[in-house]
C-alpha cells in the first residue's frame, strides 16, 4: 500500500466525471500519456487496475484491524471496512467490464454501439464518487484524530493515495480515452 498526504476525488469538482465534474487529471504529465490507444489501455491496466486491486485488498484488511482494535473509541471509523469492501466490489465489477468488453472493442477500433458501454463506464465513475463521499464522511474527510495510532494513520494515508490514483485514472479514461470513440 502506498501513502500520500493529499486529498482528492471530491464529487462534483473538476472535469473528471461524465457530467464534466469530479477529479481533475494530475500526476500524469501529458508526455507520459501513451498516444496509441492500445498502449494507453495497457497503461491503464498496469498503472491503475492492478494497483487499485492491490491497494483495496490491503485497505480492507487495515480497516478491519483499525475498527476491531479501536471498537471502544467513539472516533473510530465504524463501518469503514464495509464501505471499502463495497467500493472494492463495485470497482472490481467496473474494471472487469472494461477488461472483458470495452477495452477489447476499443483495441478492435470501436465501431457502432461502443457509445453505450462508454456511457455505462462514465456512470460507474460517478457511482465511485458517491462511495468515496461516504468514506470521506466516515473518516472526517480522511483526517485521523490526534490520538490515532500508526495503523489508523496509514489507513487514511492509503485511502488518500487510492483516491488520488482513482481521480487520475477516471480523468484519463473520461478525458483522453473515451473521447477517441465518442461521436462529436
Amino acid at each position: 500500500m502506498r501513502i500520500s498526504n493529499t486529498n482528492s476525488l471530491r464529487p462534483t469538482q473538476g472535469p473528471g466525471d461524465a457530467r464534466g465534474k469530479g477529479p481533475a487529471m494530475k500526476d500524469l504529465p501529458e508526455t507520459d500519456v501513451p498516444q496509441e490507444t492500445g498502449a494507453l489501455i495497457d497503461h491503464i491496466l498496469t498503472r491503475y487496475h492492478e494497483m487499485h486491486r492491490e491497494d483495496l485488498a490491503s485497505l480492507v484488511l487495515l480497516a478491519d484491524r483499525v475498527e476491531r482494535v479501536h471498537a471502544d473509541d467513539p472516533e473510530a471509523p465504524t463501518g469503514l471496512a464495509a464501505a471499502i469492501r463495497t467500493l472494492a466490489g463495485e470497482m472490481e465489477d467496473h474494471m472487469m467490464k472494461e477488461e472483458m468488453i470495452l477495452f477489447p472493442a476499443m483495441r478492435a477500433g470501436g465501431g457502432p454501439g461502443i457509445e453505450h458501454p462508454i456511457a455505462v463506464m462514465r456512470a460507474d465513475h460517478d457511482d465511485h464518487a458517491e462511495n468515496i463521499a461516504l468514506i470521506r464522511r466516515l473518516t472526517c474527510d480522511l483526517t485521523p484524530p490526534e490520538h490515532a495510532c500508526g495503523s489508523w494513520r496509514s489507513l487514511y494515508g492509503g485511502l488518500t493515495t487510492l483516491f488520488d490514483d482513482l481521480g487520475a485514472h477516471i480523468a484519463l479514461e473520461n478525458n483522453v480515452l473515451f473521447p477517441r470513440f465518442e461521436q462529436a
